[in-house]
């Protein structure tokens, strides 16, 4: 398991880390060297042989930088910021075998419904389709179901949402998530992909806790 980055409650931002190794309980510390930037709020994938960082949020804003981790050479390459993603923290990232998929989050302006997919073979970035996307929102989830990625609830500034949407990446398109029988809505829950099925539980809304 690698732990990166985050901040401490005081505005204290890291860009520190560790990885715990269950078989020897044990902990190493995460190379700083060319590390990303301190923050916090931001997400990671990982590849299979890499963790990919990117966004979030430090003591002079919103971000859009990023960075690869390597843990067989404790190692640290930066990924590019041509045509990247605007800055923003609490969005969501997911892996789909071969790009990050960052999509949603909050920015200068507000929450949005933008992505990028990044390409860590090319260092590069494409943007996702807006036609059809879900409305803007953060603090919500995102699935990988091994050719869409599925995002769902969270909030839109002071609403909390119980819609989502089945992004493709293959075809740049988006379906609407039925409502038909959806949990209430809410944010900072969490989801899994079970290998046929979404499973949504928890969250908050209004301060009500699930």
């Amino acid at each position: 398991m690698i732990v990166w980055g985050g901040f401490n409650g005081q505005m204290t931002f890291f860009n520190t880390g560790a990885r715990y190794a269950p078989s020897t309980d044990s902990w190493a510390a995460t190379s700083v060297t060319n590390a990303p930037s301190a923050r916090g709020s931001h997400s990671a994938v990982w590849t299979g042989s890499e963790m990919i960082v990117w966004g979030g949020l430090d003591n002079g804003g919103y971000l859009d930088t990023g960075g690869r981790y390597n843990p067989g050479s404790d190692s640290w390459v930066a990924t590019s910021g041509a045509s990247a993603p605007e800055a923003r923290e609490i969005h969501t990232s997911v892996w789909t075998g071969s790009e990050m998929i960052v999509w949603g989050g909050f920015s200068v302006s507000g929450t949005v419904n933008t992505g990028g997919k990044y390409n860590p073979n090319t260092d590069s970035w494409i943007a996702t389709s807006t036609t059809g996307a879900p409305e803007s929102r953060d603090t919500h989830t995102a699935v990988w179901t091994g050719s869409e990625m599925i995002i769902w609830g969270g909030e839109d500034g002071p609403t909390f949402l119980n819609s989502g949407g089945r992004y493709n990446p293959s075809s740049d398109s988006w379906v609407t998530t039925s409502s038909t029988n959806a949990p209430e809505a809410r944010d900072f829950h969490t989801a899994v992909w079970t290998g046929g099925e979404m499973i949504v539980w928890g969250g908050t809304t209004n301060s009500v806790y699930f």
